[in-house]
């Protein structure tokens, strides 16, 4: 009987071994994933400049003008975000202070608040994961061999993908390389889906918020647009943390635009999450709401906020592992 579904025990098998490298080899782990990220992302140019010229070069020649084009918007954000950063760090106390005198008031004697505690606890668990995600960036980026460790892992991945793939498949039972094949071709689709659809949201999100706070005159436009283009990373959870953030901070100083500012944000996140979202994936992923929000809470107490970021990809890839082994049950 268990020779009959060996197939589907050792798929089984190896997606829990997947999700536990990332508890016991984080640095491993993460190397690799953003490599298949940035490999997900870039192998539909590679496999159209492979028509005219080898695979091996198409591979290299993205890479390298994707590591230039990186290099030079890093430059560019850098040179104003910075000095918006350190300013905004150094008056951070002082615009918490302003708020809570703004509201203090009018939420502890009519609706029984503290917003102290509320502000406290609202900017503990932000800036917590902001924190969480800064020092996983550094970990990852800030040493120059993991970087280039991770260009190399990319540049091999989009060379020899169809190479690994196989190799892949014969790791499994004899029979079995078409279906496992089969399912690694489904999983890298759909997360191909989700990649492109996220950096698309943050991107919109990030310029139609600087958008608005450059309209308005409101200070740290560049701010709130790279909080709350990050945000979208972390589907639900984030983009409502960050336009709390926002409407916040934009209450302590100016008071008369806080409706205002809510009122954008609800906007933002209504239009995001109900028709450029949908549109940019339409139907290829079908993950209800439900399994997105507490897959985000499992993947936070398992990993803090990488897995909160990985929790969708994780979900994505057990979801076409059950269907597999249940079509071939």
């Amino acid at each position: 009987m268990w020779y009959k579904y060996r197939t589907s025990f050792f798929l089984a098998f190896s997606t829990i071994a997947l999700l536990s490298f990332f508890w016991f080899f984080p640095t491993f782990a993460f190397i690799f994933f953003i490599s298949s990220l940035l490999m997900l992302l870039l192998e539909p140019i590679v496999n159209r400049l492979e028509v005219k010229i080898t695979r091996g070069l198409a591979s290299a020649i993205t890479v390298v003008i994707t590591l230039i084009l990186g290099m030079v918007a890093i430059t560019i954000i850098s040179h104003d975000f910075i000095p918006t950063v350190e300013k905004f760090i150094s008056e951070l106390p002082l615009l918490a202070e302003n708020l809570q005198k703004t509201t203090g008031t009018y939420t502890e004697e009519y609706l029984g608040l503290d917003l102290s505690e509320i502000w406290a606890d609202i900017s503990s668990t932000y800036m917590t994961i902001l924190k969480n995600s800064l020092a996983m960036v550094f970990s990852l980026f800030g040493k120059l061999i993991d970087f280039v460790v991770i260009i190399f892992v990319t540049f091999y991945m989009l060379k020899d993908v169809d190479k690994i793939d196989a190799f892949i498949a014969n790791l499994f039972p004899a029979g079995s390389e078409n279906r496992v094949i089969t399912l690694i071709v489904a999983i890298c689709r759909s997360l191909q889906i989700y990649v492109r659809s996220q950096l698309i949201m943050c991107g919109i999100t990030g310029i139609v918020v600087f958008i608005y706070y450059t309209i308005n005159d409101l200070p740290y436009g560049s701010i709130f647009a790279v909080l709350s283009s990050c945000g979208e990373l972390i589907p639900i959870l984030g983009p409502t943390i960050a336009s709390v953030i926002g409407i916040l901070l934009t209450a302590s100083q100016y008071p008369d635009m806080a409706i205002q500012t809510a009122i954008f944000y609800f906007i933002l996140t209504q239009v995001n999450h109900n028709v450029i979202y949908p549109s940019i994936i339409g139907k290829s992923l079908n993950l209800h709401p439900l399994a997105i929000i507490l897959g985000v809470i499992f993947g936070g107490e398992i990993l803090g906020a990488a897995g909160m970021f990985l929790a969708v990809p994780f979900i994505v890839i057990f979801k076409h592992v059950i269907l597999d082994i249940h079509a071939h049950k």
